[in-house]
């Protein structure tokens, strides 16, 4: 049996736990810590990752949240030599719609008062203004958000999009990185600072004073003493709190993506990261949809599927590759080693993709064989907000709930984390995003009755 001491413990080794490490050695000056996890870093979850960042959300406190995160992630690349691949086309939302006063009204309240000025809406007849999104680089994006309710304009700026789309959302602040460069020099900082990855799983925790973590190493049983604990175990995190004693208001809801060899040029290089926002009917033949509606398991296939799907180029501007995906599951479910697949995901991504970009229905039953279908993992609250803070037993800390958006929110996240943990000066949004958001009667009910929830 192996024993060690240290001060704060970590488990989870995934981008949210390293970036808590990273920001505990960087901004705090703490070297006696160990992230836990019996897999290799940046592994389940974070390995599966979209790579997607946006600071367009439906309340407020998460568009501060994110903002503060690109800006810590502007800060990295900048430092060195943008080695997280960070590129800034933005997110593209279309919608076929034409009253588009709800959603103007959900942008305003996103953004806030500060943020209002920066919506621009583009109408047939305006004085223009519009920025095609021509280049990669982030730091010469613009700002803000286009609001584009010309067909004519967005023909131009969007040529592969359904001709029916009559409103393109175009949130500037919004691109893509590689998660996994990201949390390779995070992790870099935490070793060369005296940090330690310990690859073991957490089976039991000693409350009764400093904390004394049990864990199963590849060489046999670990035994840590440690002052503060981390929970950022991602998927894990509601198992790890009940090793505490602790129940978190958390559900676990699998997701997939497909990523494959774009050989027939149906997706234009620079398109931003596109969403179709519109519920839909998928195209079935009317024998294929005879066929799936005799199925319990499949009838669910001929029914109305949730807005929501989207694509993106894969690689920059020089590669081949794109990337689909619809988080149009709701279920919870347990934990597994392997996310469970749906055998006919791509094909249903694909159907679904193809009525916001038409270009993709020359792939209809015929998609390359170099393609991968993978899955992972939302950890989510029912408001879709994170956890991030104390918990009920002292000394011990969350991270975690970052159900889809924990790249691009894991900067801001670990920085937070550690600044509750060594006591530090606490951003507005921190305790919205803490625990004690629960005891908020008046934000709670604000946030259950809004209809959207920022999932993608």
């Amino acid at each position: 049996m192996t024993s060690r001491e240290v001060e704060i413990a970590i488990v989870g080794a995934g981008i949210v736990g390293i970036a808590v490490a990273y920001h505990l050695v960087r901004r705090h000056g703490r070297r006696s810590l160990a992230i836990l996890d019996p897999e290799p870093p940046m592994s389940l979850t974070s390995a599966v990752s979209g790579e997607n960042y946006r600071n367009w959300w439906p309340h407020p406190v998460m568009t501060a949240f994110t903002d503060h995160s690109i800006d810590l992630m502007e800060a990295i690349a900048r430092d060195t030599g943008n080695r997280l691949h960070m590129t800034r086309r933005g997110y593209a939302l279309a919608t076929r719609r034409r009253h588009i006063e709800p959603l103007l009204r959900q942008l305003r309240r996103g953004y806030g008062d500060a943020g209002e000025q920066g919506i621009r809406v583009h109408e047939k007849g305006s004085a223009g203004g519009y920025i095609p999104a021509t280049g990669e680089s982030w730091d010469e994006a613009p700002d803000g958000v286009d609001v584009i309710c010309e067909r004519e304009l967005i023909a131009r700026a969007f040529p592969g999009f359904d001709p029916e789309v009559s409103t393109v959302v175009h949130v500037r602040r919004a691109g893509d990185i590689s998660g996994q460069q990201l949390g390779l020099h995070m992790l870099e900082q935490v070793r060369a600072a005296g940090g330690s990855l310990l690859p073991a799983r957490l089976t039991g925790v000693d409350r009764d004073g400093p904390f004394r973590l049990a864990a199963e190493g590849r060489e046999g049983p670990e035994r840590i003493r440690a002052e503060v604990l981390v929970n950022a175990a991602g998927p894990h995190v509601a198992a790890v709190a009940a090793l505490l004693g602790e129940t978190l208001p958390v559900t676990t809801v699998a997701q997939q993506k497909i990523a494959f060899e774009d050989g027939l040029g149906a997706i234009p290089r620079s398109l931003p990261f596109a969403i179709d926002l519109d519920e839909q009917l998928l195209d079935w033949t009317e024998e294929e949809a005879a066929l799936l509606a005799q199925d319990q398991a499949t009838d669910w296939l001929t029914r109305a599927m949730p807005g929501g799907v989207h694509c993106r180029p894969d690689g920059g501007a020089q590669g081949r590759w794109i990337k689909l995906g619809w988080a149009f599951n709701r279920v919870p479910g347990k934990v597994e080693e392997q996310p469970p697949l749906i055998p006919h995901f791509p094909e249903i991504v694909l159907r679904g993709a193809s009525r916001l970009n038409p270009g993709l229905e020359a792939y209809l039953g015929k998609l390359p064989r170099r393609l991968s279908h993978y899955g992972g993992y939302y950890t989510m609250t029912a408001e879709n907000w994170p956890l991030i803070g104390p918990l009920g037993t002292q000394g011990a800390f969350v991270a975690g709930a970052l159900s889809g958006f924990g790249t691009m929110a894991a900067c801001a996240a670990g920085a937070l984390c550690s600044d509750w943990i060594v006591g530090g000066e606490l951003p507005d949004f921190a305790r919205p995003l803490s625990l004690s958001r629960y005891a908020d009667a008046g934000l709670m009910a604000e946030l259950g009755a809004m209809q959207d929830t920022g999932v993608l």
